[in-house]
Parts: structure tokens; sequence; C-alpha cells
């Protein structure tokens, strides 16, 4: 739980000869040059392009299912802020995607456009609050359990603010009396409690790219990752960005609402958040609904965890995470109670 390295890091401006520049930041792209159109991502070979729920609040995903057919669970990859699901499928090195790493593993992957990104764009432009982007997560995971196997229930997976809506949607109503409405586990990266010195004046951190707050030095990422990521970013929708900074004073009541299990994740050169031994600390003890959750610091890694060199071990460990799950929940035990 040692402080962050410090050392130089990939900005807008300046990278090494021979290396790619790394963009201003996902958060933000200048005059919108660099941020692609919203629904018109391109999945990978064996990823469907589906759509959630039904009616105006619709929502797009991309799912990656085991090959033999049969799910074991459904993990439900939360996008951070400015990005798409794309971030989840290794856009530059295959070995680093999520999606494959979990259907050979016999799990089905539901990466989600959150609200007012893609295909929900036009219908709400302004995107909603995080309780609200929750609630209507809720409900289109309820129509998708509806019409699809979800083998032994759901496992949330959130990324820096889609982390904060994944710990929103863990705090929703989950029965846990059958796999349709079970919630195994809430795996957290990039999303903690009290903003970092360098990110705690909004927007004016915005307004300048935070290209040191999501990456770290170049040597963490695989060759092309910045030009990669720049087909990834999405306009951020106003009612997230007003929601930001209020971020602190929700995060303890988010945190007490969850009853499944919980793990958070930091790279080494996490640069969003305050991660002293304290600090980490109250944010395992701010889940009081359930186990202490596990709180790691995962080396040479930096914000964007699942587009670094460290992915693969990332997100081994969350999957690692989701078998400890798996083994204490309801099926395993010939119970209906839910894994706490």
């Amino acid at each position: 739980m040692s402080a962050a390295p410090t050392g130089p890091v990939a900005t807008a401006d300046v990278a090494p000869a021979g290396h790619d520049i790394a963009p201003a930041g996902h958060d933000i792209a200048p005059d919108g040059h660099d941020i692609a159109p919203d629904g018109h991502d391109v999945a990978p070979d064996g990823v469907e392009q589906i759509v959630l729920g039904h009616g105006r609040r619709r929502l797009g995903a991309w799912r990656a299912a085991p090959a033999s057919g049969a799910t074991r669970s459904v993990l439900v990859a939360v996008h951070g802020r400015a990005m798409s699901p794309g971030y989840f499928a290794g856009p530059v090195a295959p070995h680093t995607s999520l999606l494959a790493l979990a259907t050979s593993l016999g799990h089905t992957v539901l990466a989600v456009e959150r609200p007012g990104y893609g295909l929900s764009r036009a219908a709400l432009p302004h995107g909603l609050p995080l309780a609200e982007q929750a609630g209507l997560l809720r409900r289109a995971l309820a129509d998708y359990a509806e019409r699809h196997p979800v083998g032994a229930g759901f496992f949330l997976l959130g990324h820096s603010d889609g982390g904060k809506t994944a710990l929103h949607l863990a705090g929703e109503p989950w029965s846990g009396a059958t796999p349709l409405d079970r919630l195994l586990g809430l795996d957290l990266n990039g999303c903690g409690w009290h903003y970092a010195s360098a990110a705690a004046h909004f927007p004016d951190t915005l307004a300048g790219g935070a290209g040191e707050l999501n990456w770290g030095p170049l040597r963490l990422y695989p060759g092309g990752t910045f030009r990669a990521s720049r087909a990834l970013l999405r306009e951020v929708p106003a009612a997230e960005e007003a929601e930001t900074g209020r971020w602190p004073a929700r995060f303890p009541a988010a945190a007490a609402r969850v009853r499944c299990p919980v793990r958070l994740t930091f790279g080494a050169y996490e640069g969003w958040w305050r991660l002293d031994r304290d600090e980490l600390a109250a944010v395992a003890a701010s889940f009081t609904g359930t186990r202490r959750p596990v709180v790691e610091r995962l080396p040479e890694a930096g914000h964007n965890l699942s587009l670094g060199l460290a992915a693969p071990l990332y997100h081994a460990r969350a999957l690692a995470f989701l078998e400890e799950c798996l083994a204490a929940s309801p099926t395993a035990r010939g119970d209906a109670r839910v894994c706490a």
C-alpha cells in the first residue's frame, strides 16, 4: 500500500522518439477531433453487438459467449468515463482482452454501453446521474436474464466512472433467490473515494486533458496503445460530468448498500485517487454490509488497467475472485442465500 511512484508520464505533447503519442487523456479530446462517433465501434470476431432492454431507454452492449455455448456466469463489464466497450477487448494486444480470457473460462461477458453513450445517446443526450444509470442497467440485466442463460448469476466489473455506476448497481435490490436475480460479486478498479490533489479541482483538471492522471510511463503499455485508444473515446454526457465533484460525499452511502463480496484494485501509477494507507483502510471499512473487501495495488500499472501490459494479470485476478464467489454461491452450497 505504498504511495504511487513518481516518474515520467505519457502526456499529450511529448513522447520519447519512436513511441506513439499519448492522448491528452481519455476524459476529453480537444475540439472533438479524436472522439469517435457513438455507435460505430467495430467488435472483434466472436463478439456480437446486442441491445439490452426495450423502448426508448435501450442500451447497447458487446456480448462474448463461451465457445461451448454454456455459460457459468455473466460478467458485466462497465466502461469508464468517455470510453466504450472496446476498452475491454484488447484493442492493441489480443492477450490483454478481458472478453477473450473470461469466455475461455466459461463465462459470458456483457461489455455494456452506459446510459448516454453509444446506442442510448440519441434518447439520452445528456446521460443520467450515476444512481439512475444503475437503475436503468438493473432493468436491462433483468430483461437479459429473461431471454438468455446466466449460469450462476451476474458478476460486476467496473472501471473508473464505470466503477461508480457498478457500485450503485450492486446496491440495487438483488433477491438472490434464483440465478436470474443473483449478484455474485463486485470488482472495481480505478475507483476510489477521495480524489488526489492533482485531480481535486474540477472542471479545471478535465479541461486540461488529465493525461497524467490516466496514464503512466510509456513502458507500461503495448506499442500503439495511445493511437488505438483514440478510437475508444466518446463524449462525456453532461449529467455524468456534473456528478464528478459530488462523488466523495456520495461514496460512503453507496458502499454501505452493497451486500455482495467486493474487491478493489488500483495501479501503482494511479493518479486520480488518494491511496495512502489510511485512505485505503477507510475505503474498505465503508463496505459495512458485506465482508471487508480486498484492496490491491497492482505494480507496473496506471489508471487504465485493461489497456496496459498488466491487463492479463489484473483480469486473471478479477476472474479468480469470480471463482471464489462461484465457489460460495447458492448453486455450490445447495441453498438460496446470496454469496456474502
